[in-house]
């Protein structure tokens, strides 16, 4: 994507941007974000996944069951037995475990993250027959899912007639073990718990801190996928339970057992910086599992009875992007407005203990015409916020139709000294050009010309576009050589970003990876847990993707130069 100032004409349209009124707002709800059906084929319920009714009734007289071993980590092989019962009966074993989901909650002004729900459920384990003298015996292995103690019931019409217990156990792996600096680091920590206190961990890379992951849709199975840094030679990798930062007397813990595990890795050589072109991992795709979206008219400036249907071609995708507008079912030929649907403000600013400080904008895009109820019109996306927008067809005050369109982050070019594009994202210091009085959108940033390389001490500039505003989109955090340094927000500077760092280390290449995160700070929820930090699951488990917003892991490098 070229690099582009903001043209006069860009912020005229800007200038005459037309408020939009706010849709009624109802008092917004608590939403349980379950796993989305692809999470859930990928981390489905244990052993045969057949849920059984949540609770059972005990029978007068409950028979111990024997379970051997009692504690275990994944795929490691256990035995049930069970004696003293009714001879020649078939049974039902029940698996107690747990659902676990993210809170939301979402409405036309905004999305907001609430935290985390934890369900009991009991799943089958399988099906057994005592034999003659009421004995039987089953085998099998430690599933895939949370750690910690599972009870284990013996059950006949919903009747729990014995009980033994299981401790699923942690442990880490991680793939693979030696590479050049910025190789893909897959870490996998299997047997996370199922409560505030179990479900995190944390990685530490060579003692500094990285950020976490978390393992709630995926039933205990934590993954993060990062990049080797540091000089060659070895380095080392440290998991254990978190919450954001790693809980470090865990012998002293309720759940001493889970120490995690140090791990190992060699980075071979210095590929140079040529070799780690400026990049972005998306998420996992899923279906969003909840419909509204923010931006979306409901009531107010709606037109009464429309039912006009609008669709946008794409309907996702960076800024600038050029999408075409289909509207049928308009109710009358001649001239409409379409208007761009999204919000101004700041949570900087915002009164303590207030939710909402920013307001519904629309930016004119175009007029289009109606021929026979219909509307074919080739847009332009706005240079804008991030995340969901919605397109509107407008006739005066009142919205006949609209469409949703998602704005991805983008990456950005960056001109060198001779005007020619020479950098994704990654660029030189110029503070100074900032603070000039009528200094452009873009210099406001404190952009200065495109490269790579930079001496140690040497300020440099990190740009990203497409930022949004929700708890799940407007922050992101920075991470240098795999240390967690802080993080950037694009909400008041229109969805762009230019994130100021300093060059440190030895000479050779370093690499600098930008992070989703959850924005916790006021006035959005303080309190919440799990917070401003890097999400290093956030391709997989994380609450913005069952909302559908798609924030990727976003990865630089530079060269330090001697």
């Amino acid at each position: 994507m070229k690099h582009r100032a903001w043209s006069a004409v860009a912020a005229l349209t800007l200038a005459l941007a037309i408020p939009l009124s706010a849709p009624a707002q109802a008092e917004m709800t608590l939403q349980t974000l379950s796993a989305p059906a692809e999470v859930l084929a990928k981390y489905p319920y244990p052993f045969n996944g057949s849920l059984m009714k949540s609770t059972f009734t005990n029978a007068s007289t409950v028979v111990a069951l024997a379970v051997k071993p009692d504690t275990g980590i994944l795929n490691d092989p256990f035995t049930v037995t069970g004696s003293g019962l009714t001879p020649n009966t078939s049974y039902s074993l029940a698996w107690n475990t747990t659902d676990a989901a993210w809170l939301g909650e979402v409405d036309p002004t905004t999305a907001n993250f609430r935290g985390t729900k934890y369900t009991k459920i009991n799943v089958e384990m399988g099906k057994v027959t005592t034999d003659a003298s009421g004995a039987f015996t089953f085998q099998t292995k430690v599933p895939a899912d949370f750690g910690n103690t599972h009870d284990i019931y013996l059950v006949k019409d919903d009747v729990a007639v014995a009980k033994g217990g299981f401790e699923v156990m942690r442990s880490v792996s991680m793939s693979p073990t030696k590479g050049p600096i910025g190789t893909p680091i897959t870490i996998t920590y299997t047997g996370m718990g199922a409560s505030l206190y179990t479900a995190g961990a944390a990685i530490n890379y060579d003692n500094d801190y990285m950020g976490q992951f978390l393992a709630l849709w995926t039933r205990g199975t934590g993954t993060a996928v990062i990049r080797a840094a540091g000089r060659p030679g070895k380095h080392f990798v440290h998991v254990m339970d978190a919450i954001e930062y790693q809980y470090m007397n865990i012998l002293q813990s309720p759940v001493p057992h889970a120490l995690g595990q140090l791990k190992t890795f060699t980075v071979t050589k210095d590929p140079g910086v040529g070799a780690l072109k400026p990049s972005m991992t998306w998420p996992m795709t899923v279906t969003p599992a909840i419909k509204e979206r923010t931006t979306i008219s409901t009531t107010g400036d709606l037109a009464p009875s429309t039912s006009a249907v609008a669709k946008l071609t794409p309907d996702h995708g960076p800024i600038l992007q050029k999408v075409k507008l289909n509207v049928t079912g308009l109710p009358a030929d001649g001239n409409v407005d379409l208007v761009w649907s999204t919000v101004v403000g700041s949570r900087v600013d915002c009164p303590v203990g207030s939710t909402q400080c920013w307001k519904f904008n629309g930016i004119p895009m175009s007029t289009g015409t109606v021929k026979n109820g219909t509307l074919d019109a080739e847009l332009t996306i706005p240079d804008n916020l991030g995340g969901y927008h919605v397109v509107q067809v407008k006739s005066g005050n009142k919205v006949l139709a609209q469409a949703s369109y998602y704005v991805q982050h983008t990456m950005w070019s960056i001109k060198d000294k001779n005007g020619k594009d020479a950098t994704l994202g990654v660029g030189t210091a110029d503070v100074a050009k900032a603070q000039k009085s009528g200094a452009s959108a873009e210099d406001l940033g404190g952009v200065g010309v495109g490269t790579y390389n930079f001496k140690a001490g040497e300020a440099f500039t990190i740009t990203v576009r497409g930022v949004g505003w929700t708890q799940f989109d407007n922050t992101m955090a920075v991470t240098y050589d795999n240390s967690h340094v802080g993080y950037g927000c694009g909400f008041n500077s229109n969805g762009y970003m230019a994130i100021h760092m300093v060059a440190t280390g030895e000479p050779g290449t370093h690499i600098i990876d930008l992070w989703p995160q959850l924005y916790t700070h006021q006035p959005s929820f303080a309190n919440t847990q799990y917070g401003m930090v890097p999400l290093l699951s956030g391709g997989w488990d994380s609450p913005a993707l069952a909302l559908g917003y798609t924030v990727p892991v976003i990865h630089f490098a530079i060269n330090v130069t001697k």
